[in-house]
């Protein structure tokens, strides 16, 4: 292109009509591929009008040529394809192993072949031996002395239940199923111990908590997930307070045993290992415990048939990469909690 020194200056507008590209002009800050790589990733976050003015600058060392040459608007740059796809897909983008900043820690695990399941530890299941230990002297004291570790155990297990399925805070949830255990203890106290009263409770907090939902002017998928971990929360609140309706004995068993398994649960063994470890371990404490009460030797079965429904409880609270707060909520009451209905039907069988 040859020099014009008789051509007028037309100043550059950047609000009016933009001049085009010569043709076979093309792009120029796309040569060099590093030069095309750095542009890119200096791209967001600025707006079009600065990219425009660094366009200019960088390519026109000369201000005559600057005056003289028209400059084509910079075009957006093209996005890979990958970046396109995570644009468009709502939520959290692919796992990659990478480091995105958008893929959260079970994606980017499963990404990498790794398990989603993440076990309490040893602290948790030393705060659930200690809270089962605490159930074990309470039952062997006298009823109103076991409320007050049981009542723990069911408050801890309705806030670590909701935290465990991702909806927190959840104060009101937390509170009706907390409010269900204390209505279900009252009920037992009232009928003296009568099982009829945890499932007359639970029933009527079902109904509760349905028409609580109802009520609500959330989405209806959201509706469901509360009204679902509501349920869930009231129901094991509640049926933890079997061990208000089981015998004392049957207590003192079942949750001695409970304790010694968490613990030999927690030992650094392979999962399978493990849990033969716990069963054993518990049956040996369901002995060593019916020993000291009338149960005698079929406090093994006792504490097996616990130690098993506790396993399950404590596999629940290790699903899905559970917070440090769910390990400390959940992972210490969900073992005891699902331990209960095994302690008051065994209690009575073994009798």
């Amino acid at each position: 292109m040859t020099d014009q020194p008789n051509r007028p200056h037309q100043p550059y507008d950047p609000y009016g009509q933009q001049p085009q590209a010569w043709p076979g002009q093309g792009y120029q800050g796309y040569e060099d591929p590093q030069a095309a790589q750095q542009y890119t990733q200096q791209w967001q976050g600025q707006t079009w009008e600065t990219q425009n003015h660094r366009s200019v600058s960088a390519q026109a060392p000369d201000p005559e040529t600057a005056i003289l040459t028209p400059q084509s608007p910079p075009r957006r740059p093209e996005a890979p394809a990958a970046a396109d796809a995570d644009a468009s897909a709502p939520g959290y983008g692919p796992a990659t192993v990478g480091g995105n900043t958008r893929v959260t820690d079970a994606q980017r695990a499963r990404a990498e072949g790794r398990s989603p399941i993440i076990e309490p530890g040893m602290q948790p299941a030393a705060l659930t031996a200690l809270l089962g230990l605490l159930l074990a002297g309470a039952a062997a004291v006298g009823t109103y002395a076991l409320l007050v570790p049981l009542v723990i155990l069911q408050a801890v297990t309705a806030a670590g239940w909701f935290r465990l399925n991702g909806m927190w805070p959840a104060r009101q949830g937390i509170a009706l199923g907390f409010a269900g255990a204390l209505a279900a203890d009252a009920a037992l106290l009232a009928s003296g111990r009568s099982p009829s009263a945890i499932l007359g409770t639970l029933g009527v907090w079902v109904l509760l908590a349905l028409v609580l939902q109802l009520r609500s002017h959330a989405d209806p998928d959201e509706r469901m997930y509360g009204l679902m971990a509501t349920v869930a929360a009231s129901a094991l609140a509640i049926v933890a307070g079997g061990y208000l309706a089981a015998a004392a004995d049957a207590v003192t068993v079942g949750a001695v045993a409970v304790a010694v398994a968490v613990l030999a649960r927690a030992l650094p063994l392979p999962t399978p290992a493990s849990v033969v470890v716990s069963l054993l371990a518990a049956a040996g404490a369901g002995v060593a415990a019916g020993s000291v009460t009338d149960l005698g030797t079929s406090g093994a079965l006792l504490g097996a048939g616990a130690a098993a429904c506790a396993l399950i409880g404590h596999r629940v609270a290790s699903y899905d990469y559970p917070s440090r707060f769910v390990h400390f909520t959940a992972g210490v009451a969900l073992p005891l909690a699902a331990a209960a209905p095994a302690v008051y039907l065994l209690g009575r069988a073994l009798a």
